[in-house]
């Protein structure tokens, strides 16, 4: 493998780092930060694109600092931006959001339709982790491997979950995921195979793979956008109450008040939905997912909402003054954007987990008559490189 000694420019969605070598080939880096000079070890090399991994920083970043978690030593995989000061994440994640809205979005004012992020605490946040486990201990994975790194902290894990990390014992069981309601203390481990032989505190709700398989079910509660929500165990919900917060009120914000006739799509257990449903307004919840379908009638039965279980890409759109839709990391596609412009809707609010994604559906929405109004990203994933955002779109 071959070294070069590059000054990477910008990031870019996914987190790495580009530069360009002597012949103006684009390389992405790994783990660099933009204004410093890095040798760098090529391990991908096409004619017109590289990637490669830093062997030495030669002159590095003010924005530079020791990773806090212990973890990332050993070589966990789980935040890819500890390296870099908090305050520089967020400028950063911004950028990342700027460049797939110009490069991939094709918006001319990209920088300036971007309003500043959203912070949120940067430690004890995550409701929701998925962990190896290694003769009963849980561990995650190693950055670009599979190998496990033995852990019994977690920088970014909830006191709820980091709790079982350092004391429970998981034999029997390959991997887990484990979920909580940081508003309600409640706790809920999936086990993967099975909780045969599983034991933990009382006040974890347990399910194994193998009974979600045989049609079983397991939920637990958090509270948000001040409501209180049921998350069965296959549900969707943000990794964290404050997040959820945060993106419910710019939902709620995005829409008129004149709105009568709203849909959101990827609508989940609710969240949107219920943020924006009041009297005299029609509300139409859509959701593939049927675990989340009964969530969202659970969740919604008071409200004048109408929950349809569908496909996105083959739901049969209605008229509406706006659609709200969350897509997974995906993003929406063409199908999608096609069922969003047969509604006529004046707007359209997207909430997007992948900035790149978020670029290609603004691009396809261009094209079908929209513009972008604004953007606005919301730090959901501190000490990583991914960043959510709430986009509104009009025509």
């Amino acid at each position: 493998m071959s070294e070069i000694e590059l000054t990477p420019e910008k990031v870019v969605a996914g987190g790495e780092a580009l530069a360009r070598d002597a012949d103006g080939r684009v390389v992405l880096v790994e783990g660099a930060i933009p204004g410093e000079r890095v040798r760098v070890e090529i391990h991908n090399a096409k004619k017109k694109f590289a990637r490669g991994r830093i062997v030495e920083v030669l002159a590095a970043s003010p924005d530079r600092v020791s990773p806090p978690c212990p973890h990332v030593a050993a070589g966990c995989g789980g935040c890819d931006w500890q390296h870099i000061e908090p305050a520089a994440q967020r400028r950063l994640r911004r950028d990342i959001v700027v460049d797939a809205l110009a490069r991939l979005g094709k918006i001319d004012d990209a920088d300036g339709l971007v309003a500043e992020s959203v912070a949120l605490p940067d430690a004890n946040f995550r409701t929701s982790v998925r962990v190896l486990m290694v003769k009963g201990r849980p561990a995650f994975r190693k950055a670009y491997s599979h190998d496990p790194v033995l852990i019994d902290s977690c920088l970014v894990a909830h006191p709820l979950i980091e709790s079982l990390l350092a004391d429970a014992q998981f034999d029997a069981v390959k991997e887990a995921e484990i979920r909580c309601g940081t508003r309600t203390g409640e706790r809920l481990v999936i086990a993967f195979p099975t909780t045969r032989y599983l034991s933990l505190p009382d006040d974890v709700v347990m399910i194994g793979a193998d009974d979600i398989e045989a049609g079983k079910t397991a939920m637990f509660a958090e509270e948000a956008a001040g409501r209180r929500w049921r998350i069965s165990a296959t549900s969707f919900f943000q990794t964290r109450a404050d997040g959820a917060d945060a993106l419910a009120q710019l939902v709620k914000d995005a829409v008129p008040d004149d709105a009568e006739t709203v849909v959101d799509l990827y609508c989940g257990v609710g969240l949107f939905a219920g943020t924006v449903a009041r009297k005299g307004r029609k509300v139409i919840a859509v959701e593939g997912n049927p675990a989340a379908v009964r969530d969202a009638k659970h969740n919604l039965a008071s409200d004048d909402v109408k929950v349809d279980r569908a496909d996105i890409s083959r739901w049969d759109a209605v008229p509406a003054d706006v659609v709200i839709a969350d897509p997974s990391r995906a993003g929406l596609g063409a199908d999608v954007v096609s069922h969003i412009g047969a509604t006529d809707a004046g707007r359209v609010i997207m909430v997007a987990c992948d900035a790149a994604a978020l670029g290609r559906d603004v691009r396809l929405l261009t094209e079908a008559g929209y513009s972008l109004t604004s953007a606005t990203p919301v730090d959901l994933f501190p000490h990583t490189s991914h960043v959510e955002v709430v986009a509104v779109l009009d025509r």
